[in-house]
């Protein structure tokens, strides 16, 4: 295994490519978890949606502050990834179940 690790770093080499490039997940993903709080109330509402708001900025992640397009597909990612999770938290909270993680994931391609 650690024979075709090497062979790979040096092929990636060999052709410009940096050895320490490494791509993202294709959909990064976060649990939240909510055990904790006591979600029927406003203060347990309020805590969860900042947890929520959290893994979304994990998940969306940043882009330099030069790469207006990056920038622009960071905010459509945190904007329809957060409501996603938020409609989950909905049923969650609708539920009060507090057992159910809530999974947060990027939806980029």
């Amino acid at each position: 295994m650690q024979k075709l690790l090497i062979l790979a770093a040096l092929a990636a080499a060999s052709i410009g490519q940096p050895v320490s490039a490494q791509t993202a997940p294709a959909n990064p993903s976060v649990a939240v978890a909510h055990k904790d709080l006591d979600l029927r109330t406003p203060a347990g509402t309020k805590a969860l949606d900042r947890r929520i708001w959290r893994a979304v900025v994990e998940v969306c992640g940043t882009a330099a502050d030069f790469d207006i397009a990056g920038k622009n597909d960071v905010r459509q990612c945190r904007r329809d990834t957060k409501r996603v999770a938020s409609a989950q938290a909905d049923v969650v909270v609708a539920s009060a179940s507090q057992g159910q993680l809530i999974q947060v994931s990027s939806i980029r391609n």
